[in-house]
């Protein structure tokens, strides 16, 4: 038992990584749909910080089929808001949305995607939700969750338990305790390892930078409600029960965009500071001039600025972090079209070549939404023609492929796929 735990929860804790860098489409003002038949779909807009600034139903699906009332409305909220992208829920009435959405001649171009509603529903019921939103129902939350995932996927899904996302298996079967730890773990490193914007993170986001926990999140947040938007990284010191130890351990991770020291928008801690400024003086140019310029920073002789508490390791981090500051390690979301000819379990077939997107990832192969209501598995055989000794080695979560279609069973509504290199 303990070892299928362990196997277990390593799965988990992959799977919930590769979600947390899922691609963000970064700070772009957004339309996000959640899609019904009978009771409307929800549209909210955002701007591009994830504020709502917008939301109503429309009904172009059965019974009320107002579909020219819809294109119309979406439209006119595209245009009134300069909306430059629209996220669609990729559950109930998904494909039937997106196919009319993509019928619609905007003004200026306007991507199109769909976005895992996993976990949405929990979070629109949330006591983080309603704190957030008092005033709306949970239909509305759960539409500005769906839009804010295209926006910043780990931002959003940090809101969420880890165990609601629906990725791994067995989880509710394994140790709840060890499987939390690891959960946390992981988390924490992604949120470290991307960094958070100090003047737009939600409390849960920034309770997962190091040394900070939820109650100096809170403090944070409340302060910045209270004085403004921070200024500088010296500006956190002021944050009530904030100490010198959590400010140590967290201050790299706190960026602040447009401040008045371009440093403070960089994984560079504050106690290096000093150290740059003198790189900086040695050279004979400004901090803005160093930092991103290539050529002078390759030609530092880093020896010089040895000290007992500063070591090469340390110094080669500065120099990377320079040459690319504040730079996301996570790839920019792409656009993806399923087949449109795929409407249901009936229309697939032997021999088929489909797109799809990886959905889950186990210990025996891997899921794939191929644009119906049921995912296809491609077994860990089908993988690789050579053995297969990780899965994760051979496709991550909401990786775009194409595969090929080996079996159907439109009964017992089972679906072989392979991956088709």
């Amino acid at each position: 038992k303990e070892k299928a735990d362990e196997s277990a929860i390593t799965v988990f804790a992959k799977n919930l990584r590769q979600l947390l860098l899922g691609s963000p489409i970064g700070e772009k003002r957004v339309l996000a749909i959640d899609p019904g038949f009978r009771s409307g779909c929800k549209v909210v807009c955002l701007d591009a910080q994830g504020v709502l600034k917008h939301n109503e139903t429309i009904f172009p699906h059965p019974p009320k089929n107002d579909i020219i009332g819809a294109i119309k409305k979406i439209s006119s909220l595209a245009e009134s808001h300069k909306i430059e992208a629209i996220a669609i829920g990729n559950g109930t009435a998904s494909r039937e949305t997106e196919a009319i959405i993509k019928k619609i001649h905007f003004k200026n171009e306007i991507q199109v995607f769909v976005v895992s509603e996993a976990g949405a529903s929990i979070y629109s019921a949330s006591k983080i939700a309603r704190d957030e939103f008092p005033n709306y129902d949970v239909t509305v939350r759960g539409s500005v969750s769906i839009g804010r995932r295209l926006q910043d996927p780990l931002a959003e899904l940090v809101k969420i338990d880890a165990k609601s996302i629906g990725v791994g298996q067995y989880q509710h079967d394994v140790d709840q305790t060890k499987l939390q730890k690891q959960l946390d773990i992981v988390v924490e490193n992604c949120v470290n390892a991307i960094g958070v914007n100090i003047n737009t993170a939600s409390t849960p986001l920034l309770s997962y930078v190091s040394g900070i926990g939820p109650k100096l999140a809170e403090n944070i947040f409340n302060y910045r409600n209270e004085n403004g938007a921070f200024k500088s990284r010296s500006d956190i010191k002021k944050v009530p029960r904030l100490g010198g130890k959590a400010y140590e351990q967290g201050a790299a991770f706190l960026r602040i965009k447009d401040a008045n020291n371009p440093l403070d928008d960089s994984s560079v801690h504050p106690e290096s500071y000093k150290i740059v400024e003198k790189m900086a003086k040695d050279e004979g140019v400004s901090l803005q001039e160093l930092i991103g310029n290539k050529a002078i920073l390759q030609k530092i002789d880093l020896k010089k600025y040895y000290t007992e508490s500063v070591g090469l390791p340390t110094l080669k981090d500065i120099i990377k972090e320079l040459e690319k500051p504040g730079l996301d390690i996570r790839k920019k979301a792409r656009v993806f079209s399923f087949n449109q000819n795929i409407k249901t379990i009936s229309d697939i077939h032997p021999g088929q070549l489909l797109p799809g997107i990886v959905n889950n990832i186990t210990n025996f192969g891997c899921f794939v939404d191929v644009g119906i209501k049921e995912s296809g598995l491609i077994h860990v055989s089908n993988l690789s023609d050579s053995f297969v000794k990780d899965v994760n080695e051979h496709v991550h979560l909401h990786q775009q492929i194409i595969v090929r279609v080996l079996e159907v069973d439109v009964d017992r509504k089972r679906i072989q796929l392979k991956l088709h290199k």
